[in-house]
């Protein structure tokens, strides 16, 4: 079975994150060839950041719950934000400038904030439906199916490439603005990891602009062929009918980054990320 297919079959089963951790990691590692360094510098040269017309703003806290994002809210009602945790600073901070908070998370029964513009669903974000688990589409369809500057917060811990590979391009085109966790980046060094996550980002490139990066502090990179891979990077990404060029960042971190994990070092997006 070609990569491909067998990535569209883990996909509908809800078994991408168990197949990264497991079978990339723990299972094949001996077995699978290695990804070249040529074949990985082509495909991070496409997600290096670009600056736009539009500066970035902090929206969040001061460390892990905040983020950066293109001051580009004038019109944006609704942020749908899957993935909660003790912290929902950047969803308060939305909802001071009357922005709607859509957040959802199996493994909590509240959420850590309540109010008049927030709605909070105890599902996780997957490829199908179930008892556990709800597609993007259909929760954007339940409550906001006629906004078309939506924004994207997600930090699902793995499961954002079924999430996006299962969404339609329609339906990503409808947020203005997507701030998404990438986890298990280190994986890309391997075939069926480096498949997942190039058709993952690909997909989203069709309509958006990379406009940030930050590399979460809590796992230290990787180094492979004499690239650095933080396994742990926030993208802020930018809808291109919104986006107009200036220049490629150029500012790493960038004044308003802050630190994920206080008590552990920083770490400065590697060259190679940036052009």
């Amino acid at each position: 079975m070609s990569l491909i297919l067998e990535l569209k079959r883990l996909i509908s089963s809800q078994k991408i994150t168990q197949v990264i951790r497991d079978c990339l990691i723990k299972k094949h590692l001996k077995a699978q060839r290695k990804i070249t360094r040529q074949e990985l510098v082509d495909f991070i040269i496409t997600l290096q950041p670009k600056e736009a017309d539009k500066s970035l703003i902090r929206i969040g806290s001061d460390g892990d719950g905040g983020y950066l994002i293109p001051n580009d809210l004038n019109g944006c009602s609704n942020c749908f934000s899957p993935g909660v945790s003790s912290i929902a600073d950047f969803e308060v901070d939305l909802n001071k400038l009357g922005i709607k908070c859509y957040l959802a998370d199996y493994s909590l029964d509240s959420p850590p904030v309540s109010g008049v513009g927030i709605d909070f669903e105890k599902k996780f974000i997957g490829s199908k439906e179930s008892n556990i688990y709800m597609t993007l589409g259909n929760w954007v369809k339940r409550k906001a199916p006629n906004d078309s500057d939506l924004i994207l917060q997600m930090d699902i811990e793995g499961s954002e490439y079924a999430a996006i590979l299962a969404s339609e391009t329609q339906l990503l085109e409808k947020f203005r603005i997507l701030v998404i966790e990438f986890h298990q980046l280190d994986c890309i060094r391997y075939p069926m990891g480096f498949e997942l996550i190039k058709l993952t980002f690909e997909k989203i490139l069709l309509s958006f602009e990379v406009v940030h990066i930050h590399p979460n502090n809590a796992l230290l990179p990787i180094h492979y062929l004499g690239i650095q891979i933080p396994p742990i990077m926030e993208f802020t990404f930018l809808r291109k009918d919104r986006f107009i060029f200036k220049k490629y960042a150029t500012e790493f971190p960038h004044p308003l980054d802050k630190k994920n994990v206080l008590r552990n070092q920083d770490i400065v997006l590697p060259e190679f990320w940036r052009a």
